[in-house]
């Protein structure tokens, strides 16, 4: 394939660059940014894949056993005997040399309770792996949908700010002009003054809360927080589906990570219970060995054959009678951990619950706030109208204009905000109740598009 030129390359490039500043970053594209940069993430990764070790170690303790020794060991003989003379001149008194020897042994497992239950319980711990990545994939998806409209939130906020910045230095300017060809007051003037002050220090934090935002934001998903959404094109939101609590609730008792976390560790504690109950049955296995010896130097044959060869098949049974009563001990404590497990699997199915209701609650109640904050919003702007035409008939004062015009820029700020609650109600209700995914954030930036 043949390369484009040196300045083709690097004008192609220039323009990628430019394109991918002037695309807006959504919130599902974040999130597939910090699947691929988040540490948490991929530390999760690491632990499920090291989970997923347990059930292939679970599925190896029912499975034939082989091994391989080998020794060398030296030998220096010296026999004392009173054997005839024709004897003795065959076997000689003094020898030395080594003998070695190989073995391989296999052994396979018949009937053994508690390996069985350990394998079920390994199985166990590699499904709790499995759960725990999707517990921390959908944490993620929070994490950073939070990150996300807290940036739009702190975009919203320094809009409005330096809106009403703008605005009153208009009146300030108004003001100082009126004062100057002796149709205005002092006071009003100083008025205009002091609120400009007040909208300056408020700019100020507003642009330091943006950039915090964004610095998490970029740290959480990789991807610069430059040319997100823009929450002003917010046109609708969406109501909760399915539309009742009851049914949210019985979703995250079903298909939360959390609570299927903890059911798992009670299934693993009621399979260490079983595992002790059965360590004093017997066990059976079938035992094979084969045997090669030979020596070297000048080892006497009544020491050392010179070549020997063994093969044996076996069963080997071995029943436990006295452990010094540490199964016992430790039957006991598996029973009090398994109960253990039983009260946290309450207390997590309790969580959920509270976690589905308080943002059922929320999401309910903030779409009837966006409403009502919306309907605040155009009187407040009505009122502000009202003000200046009055103010300009003679019939309001400046520092009237002034507190219509800080109401008209509260109600923005109130109405963005609970814009932005809505949606984030929306991922907790998702998220608690086991649901939030991709297609979660693919609604919100369906919301948050023109």
């Amino acid at each position: 394939m043949k390369l484009p030129y040196p300045k083709t390359f690097v004008t192609l490039a220039l323009l990628a660059a430019c394109g991918a500043h002037s695309e807006t970053l959504s919130l599902q594209q974040a999130f597939q940014n910090a699947l691929r940069t988040d540490p948490s993430i991929l530390a999760a990764e690491q632990a499920l894949l090291a989970g997923r070790e347990k059930g292939v170690q679970g599925d190896a303790l029912l499975m034939p056993q082989v091994s391989l020794g080998a020794s060398v060991t030296g030998i220096s003989s010296h026999a004392y005997s009173n054997w005839p003379e024709p004897a003795a001149a065959l076997v000689a008194p003094d020898s030395s040399g080594h003998v070695g020897e190989a073995a391989i042994k296999v052994l396979q497992p018949l009937y053994n309770a508690t390996y069985s239950a350990s394998k079920q319980q390994l199985r166990s711990q590699t499904a709790g792996a499995e759960i725990r990545w999707t517990a921390a994939v959908r944490d993620l998806c929070k994490r950073v949908a939070e990150s996300y409209l807290a940036v739009l939130s702190a975009q919203e906020n320094l809009r409005v700010s330096q809106a009403e910045e703008a605005t009153l230095a208009e009146q300030r300017e108004r003001a100082q002009a009126r004062f100057e060809v002796g149709s205005g007051r002092v006071t009003d003037l100083q008025e205009a003054q002091a609120r400009h002050d007040g909208t300056v220090a408020k700019l100020i934090g507003a642009r330091s809360a943006l950039a915090l935002r964004q610095a998490q934001f970029q740290s959480l998903t990789g991807a610069s927080a430059q040319g997100l959404a823009d929450l002003a094109r917010v046109s609708r939101l969406p109501a909760p589906a399915p539309d009742l609590l009851r049914d949210w609730q019985r979703k995250g008792l079903e298909r939360s990570p959390y609570v299927q976390s903890k059911r798992i560790e009670l299934d693993v504690a009621r399979q260490e219970v079983g595992k002790y109950r059965l360590a004093s049955r017997p066990t059976l296995d079938l035992v094979g060995a084969y045997t090669a010896k030979g020596k070297g130097g000048d080892l006497s044959p009544l020491v050392a054959a010179d070549r020997e060869r063994t093969a044996s098949v076996g069963l080997q049974l071995s029943i436990p009678l006295y452990t010094g009563g540490a199964l016992d001990s430790r039957e006991r404590e598996a029973l009090a951990k398994m109960r253990q497990a039983e009260q946290e699997l309450a207390g997590a199915q309790q969580d959920v619950q509270l976690q589905i209701h308080d943002a059922y609650l929320a999401l309910h109640t903030g779409l009837a706030r966006v409403q009502a904050l919306q309907r605040a919003q155009d009187s407040s702007q009505s009122a502000l109208d009202a003000t200046v035409l009055g103010r300009d008939l003679g019939l309001r004062s400046q520092p009237d204009v002034l507190d219509a015009q800080q109401r008209f820029y509260a109600a923005q700020l109130d109405a963005s905000q609970a814009r932005i609650d809505v949606l984030l109600a929306q991922v907790r209700l998702a998220w608690a109740a086991g649901e939030l995914s991709a297609n979660d954030l693919q609604a919100i930036d369906a919301t948050l598009s023109p």
